[in-house]
């Protein structure tokens, strides 16, 4: 795979290496066509955020040993799907972007002055 680049346009930083975060489980945000979900957001947990995924079907914070899940904590940084980031965001529920370690195809959903205002 390639080097893949950010919102920013520089390369791409990892997210998380503990908790280990990526559709590839690679610390890093990055995607390719295999990764329907898009896992691009790298996103600084919150409880809120947690609540409403875990409300719209998608529970981030309960362990999954059998998928070597740890559940994750607020705080915790994580590569979420870019289309749950928006949805959460346009419901009022912001988990703060980590510009360096999000995947430039964000941008197809919020201009990057929009992504700035919702950065850590």
């Amino acid at each position: 795979m390639s080097l893949q680049k950010n919102v920013l346009g520089t390369v791409l930083r990892p997210c998380s290496r503990d908790p280990l975060t990526g559709f590839f489980r690679n610390g890093c945000c990055e995607t390719d066509e295999e990764d329907a979900g898009e896992h691009t957001a790298c996103v600084r947990l919150t409880e809120e955020f947690l609540l409403f995924s875990k409300r719209v079907g998608n529970d981030l914070s309960t362990p999954r040993p059998e998928y070597d899940f740890p559940g994750l904590l607020p705080g915790q940084q994580w590569c979420v799907c870019a289309g749950r980031w928006v949805e959460a965001y346009r419901a009022g529920v912001v988990a703060p972007l980590v510009l360096e370690a999000t995947h430039e195809s964000l941008l197809d959903y919020l201009s990057l002055e929009e992504l700035k205002k919702i950065s850590v």
